[in-house]
């Protein structure tokens, strides 16, 4: 299927590209979620009248991502669990925990912005993490587990 994308999607292209993608990527994602539109003539027509605000908006969304990374810049996040002797958590430290406390250090963060590569976080410990608050703005955040006595 034939689309226009609406704006940046990684891996895919940038606001106003035609591509060509699967029929259930563009139906039950990119269309639903207001990324693209089918790539028909009307379509192309009425993209390219609003395509000076759709612009604007995607600028306003990036330096209001780019405005919050400039906030967590050296930051650091501390997170208490409870935890063994051994420095182990009950339970885990996972990407809304890490999306909680940064909100609450003061900067907006979802929690699918939160990148955990190795899974959820099991041990006392200092981690570094990334935030993607945007496609073009990825902001490195310190995060401290720190153990409580069970």
């Amino acid at each position: 299927m034939q689309i226009i994308l609406l704006e940046k999607v990684a891996n895919l292209g940038q606001l106003g590209d035609v591509v060509k993608v699967k029929d259930g990527y563009a139906r039950n994602f990119l269309i639903p979620q207001g990324k693209a539109k089918r790539a028909t003539e009307a379509n192309l027509q009425q993209f390219e009248a609003r395509r000076a605000e759709l612009e604007a908006k995607q600028a306003a969304v990036l330096a209001d991502a780019q405005a919050r990374a400039a906030k967590l810049v050296d930051a650091v996040v501390t997170i208490e669990q409870k935890a063994g002797v051994d420095g182990r958590l009950f339970g885990s430290v996972t990407n809304v925990d890490v999306a909680e406390a940064i909100t609450a250090f003061g900067v907006e963060v979802k929690r699918f912005e939160v990148r955990l590569p190795n899974g959820p976080l099991k041990a006392v410990g200092e981690y570094e993490l990334e935030i993607a608050l945007h496609h073009d703005v990825v902001s490195t955040v310190k995060i401290v587990v720190a153990g409580l006595a069970a």
